[in-house]
């Protein structure tokens, strides 16, 4: 399972020219599952995105979580992310999960923010999603277990 996070000041989802998910300060999260993929690796992920520690403190050090920071999480499904690159001019999606089980954990993982607290948005999966965001540094990470 994968995660590209990124420190945002505001993100949104559009789909149908309806904004469906949207935060301001916090982290975007386009998420990526793979086959071998389960709810035990999408926990894990989950935990260590909302542990991440990626927002300034005082000091201006990259020292607090998102909880720490007040900030929330868009989580949006992107099974681009586990498209292999190595060969060809062209990506292969063979290492992506199928479509429902990459539902249930997109959803699992969503769910599991929740339960910590912590204010989640979503995008919709499978859909033709339009993603603004303003990314805060840049501060982006690749995240995977």
């Amino acid at each position: 399972m994968i995660a590209l996070i990124q420190r945002v000041t505001h993100a949104s989802v559009v789909v149908d020219k309806q904004i469906v998910g949207e935060i301001d300060t916090g982290l975007l999260v386009l998420l990526g599952v793979e086959k071998e993929d389960d709810e035990q690796k999408a926990k894990r992920l989950c935990e260590k995105v909302l542990g991440y520690r990626i927002f300034s403190d005082e000091q201006g050090k990259m020292n607090l979580n998102v909880q720490q920071a007040g900030g929330g999480i868009l989580v949006v499904s992107q099974f681009t992310l586990a498209a292999d690159t190595k060969k060809g001019m062209r990506p292969s999606f063979s290492g992506g999960a199928e479509p429902e089980r990459a539902e249930k954990l997109y959803a699992y993982f969503a769910e599991h923010s929740r339960q910590q607290g912590i204010v989640t948005e979503t995008g919709k999966f499978a859909a033709d999603m339009q993603v603004s965001l303003t990314n805060d540094g840049p501060v982006t990470f690749w995240l995977q277990v």
